[in-house]
């Protein structure tokens, strides 16, 4: 079996992929490729894995400047043959998108050389690209069952999350209060500048807390001098460039500050209630919709960027923290959106429409 994982860009995009990837190699012996562009993360992280990767030159549609657009568009052509021969030569018994740069222009070109396609969507409402090809796939592995009305063939899978966050054991009353900030592999500005105001006032407030907050490794030497400079015990806190051990740290924290991408299906996973504030330059607002979504599940509480203040994020803090049974109940409510065996679902749905079977 050959495959051909398409898109990039973000971690949301390349280490789902990646997973996939694995999934298929060691269960049915595939032969695995990948397309991306050489601005994305798929550029460090796809050679470390030992997989293969071809890069085509594409840009951005959405939230860019009228030359931008116009650029992406006189590129598109370009990046579609190019991803035309890839096929030809490869030859590969599927296509699998993960969103991002690269996705448009390998997944418009499987569709236009009749190869199955499996379009891969973790937000509740779909990036351009996943719209544009959505009703023409062979299959599509989505995330929330209101995602399934842009896809032809869609199927709630639920996103791949690593098998040792499942395993993070239940919130407990008794646990230790420790507040999680996180915010992928950049950071958040609005943390890193926001915490460092409240943190004395939030120490003072619940008793016992603990925090780690990652900053990005950009923002890590400032954020940590901010955090120092608040005169807050620096015992109680820690800040770190990038969090690699995120199960141990779930099972650790009783509650998680976060953006609202991918991170809402490891939060589901772990079990662990949330504060979440919407990154607000997120295409089609989807990192809102995601929030929505553990909101009306009772999982998480939701605050929008253009109104927090640092006395709103700390009255919100103090209260969920200082509240042991109302996050206890959070998280058990959160884990009802987890989805155990998502890769196994989306690496069965790849084999199934390329007509493969495992070896």
């Amino acid at each position: 079996m050959k495959v051909l994982i398409a898109g990039g860009g973000t971690g949301g995009h390349v280490i789902p992929g990646l997973a996939i990837a694995r999934e298929l190699r060691d269960t049915a012996g595939a032969e695995v490729r990948f397309v991306g562009t050489a601005r994305g993360l798929e550029t460090k992280l796809v050679p470390e894995a030992g997989f293969s990767l071809e890069l085509i030159h594409v840009g951005q549609l959405k939230g860019v400047s009228l030359a931008t657009r116009l650029r992406t568009l006189g590129d598109l052509p370009l990046g579609i043959a190019k991803c035309v021969a890839m096929l030809r030569e490869f030859k590969p018994d599927v296509v699998v998108g993960v969103g991002g740069y690269a996705s448009g222009p390998a997944m418009m070109a499987a569709l236009l050389l009749r190869v199955p396609t499996v379009a891969y969507e973790p937000n509740a409402v779909p990036g351009l690209t996943n719209k544009l090809v959505g009703k023409f796939v062979s299959a599509a592995a989505v995330s929330y069952a209101q995602t399934t009305k842009y896809f032809r063939n869609a199927t709630v899978t639920g996103v791949p999350v690593r098998a040792t966050i499942f395993d993070v054991a239940p919130l407990t009353e008794a646990q230790t209060p420790r507040l999680l900030i996180t915010a992928g592999s950049q950071g958040a500005k609005i943390f890193n500048d926001t915490m460092p105001l409240i943190l004395s006032r939030l120490l003072e407030a619940v008793p016992g807390l603990t925090i780690l907050h990652q900053a990005g490794a950009r923002h890590i030497e400032a954020t940590t001098a901010a955090f120092a400079a608040s005169g807050a015990d620096p015992s109680r806190w820690e800040v770190r460039a990038f969090i690699d051990d995120m199960p141990h740290q779930y099972a650790a924290c009783t509650l998680v500050l976060a953006r609202s991408g991918s991170t809402v299906a490891e939060l589901a996973a772990s079990g662990r209630p949330s504060l979440l504030v919407p990154f607000p330059q997120a295409a089609d607002d989807h990192q809102r919709k995601n929030a929505e979504v553990l909101v009306q599940a009772g999982a998480a509480t939701m605050m929008i960027q253009a109104g927090l203040t640092p006395e709103g994020l700390l009255e919100e803090l103090t209260r969920m923290l200082n509240d042991a049974p109302g996050l206890v109940e959070m998280g058990a409510n959160a884990r009802t959106l987890a989805h155990p065996g998502a890769l196994e679902r989306i690496a069965g749905m790849a084999l199934r429409v390329s007509r493969k079977t495992p070896n």
